[in-house]
């Protein structure tokens, strides 16, 4: 890195407000109001500062809508003092400084403030959500077999498409090095993100996105998820080669939904456009796409719970992978 780059990162922490932005970063992603309020400073004063923390790379920035997003940014390879002033800052978010603790205060404040909201709409909605989950079998049970399908490699990018409540984003957290979930949902968001707020779970964002456009290259993540979104849409197909497009060569896709069913009254009163898949359609969709359907799982509900929905887990994988494993066999 050139001097004047590592000058401009200096600079840019070595102001007081910049600093207290940064240490609040290094506790979750702020939106510019919440900092507002936090740091008791006008929008105009707060947004120049944060221009310039990220003009110095220093924070990452995503729009939802009218809202601005901001997070500690991940330091890219090469850019040592970004690396050692968010290793300083992190640092700082342990101190005892007066200052420091009273924004940690509001910090705290900030996200009570995202949980009662999204307690709210859960009230709003109690009724249908408990008539939902009557059909469910046990979340836990399909929770521990997708746990136990992806296995415990490493992964660097996890990618929840239709994240919903970010519950994928928690179940895996221990997984991946970080993890964004995308929803069109800006109340399942905010759900979301008090979800992993109250986890503690400070590596993934759960951003407003459309799964079908997604703003990432090409061969970005080892692992994408979609759990209970296929049924939601006119074309899921669409949806896999999204996710296909994502994964890069080795990648692991794992899909959860229904096996076919006949509860019109989904159709007609929660915007089921499908009802259930067969593992021959979910071949078929892995295999326009480039992948390959490696894995099935079978749930069913025992004799006690027939009214309860058969749930499936397909899990695929690139191409790739297939190829350079057939190389290593042969060499």
């Amino acid at each position: 890195m050139a001097l004047d780059a590592a000058l401009n990162i200096f600079r840019a922490i070595g102001e007081e407000t910049r600093l207290r932005i940064m240490v609040l970063l290094a506790r979750g992603e702020l939106t510019v109001s919440e900092l507002t309020a936090i740091l008791g400073q006008s929008q105009p004063r707060v947004s120049r500062h944060l221009k310039i923390l990220s003009d110095a790379g220093l924070t990452e920035r995503h729009r939802e809508g009218a809202w601005m997003f901001y997070r500690m940014a991940v330091p890219a390879a090469g850019r040592l003092p970004v690396r050692a002033v968010i290793e300083a800052v992190r640092e700082m978010a342990e101190a005892e400084d007066r200052v420091l603790v009273r924004d940690a205060e509001r910090f705290d404040q900030a996200r009570e403030a995202r949980a009662a909201q999204a307690a709210a709409y859960f009230e709003k909605n109690a009724k249908e959500w408990g008539r939902l989950r009557r059909l469910h079998l046990p979340e836990q049970d399909i929770e521990s077999r997708m746990i136990d399908l992806i296995g415990d490699k490493d992964v660097g990018l996890f990618i929840d498409l239709g994240t919903g409540t970010g519950r994928m984003l928690e179940i895996f957290a221990d997984r991946y090095k970080s993890a964004i979930g995308y929803d069109l949902s800006h109340e399942m968001l905010s759900i979301a993100r008090a979800n992993l707020d109250q986890a503690g779970i400070a590596h993934a964002q759960a951003r407003h996105g459309d799964l079908f456009s997604l703003p990432l290259e090409a061969r970005c993540a080892d692992v994408v998820c979609l759990h209970q979104v296929l049924h939601f849409l006119s074309e899921p197909v669409g949806a896999i080669a999204q996710a296909a497009r994502l994964l890069a060569p080795g990648g692991r896709l794992v899909i959860s939904d229904f096996a076919p069913h006949e509860l019109e009254f989904l159709r007609e009163e929660h915007a089921h456009r499908r009802l259930g898949f067969s593992d021959d359609e979910v071949r078929a969709w892995c295999a326009a796409t480039g992948l390959r359907l490696i894995s099935v799982e079978t749930l069913s509900p025992s004799a006690e719970d027939k009214e309860k929905l058969t749930v499936k887990i397909w899990l695929c994988e690139t191409a790739n992978r297939q190829r350079a494993a057939r190389s290593r066999h042969a060499a």
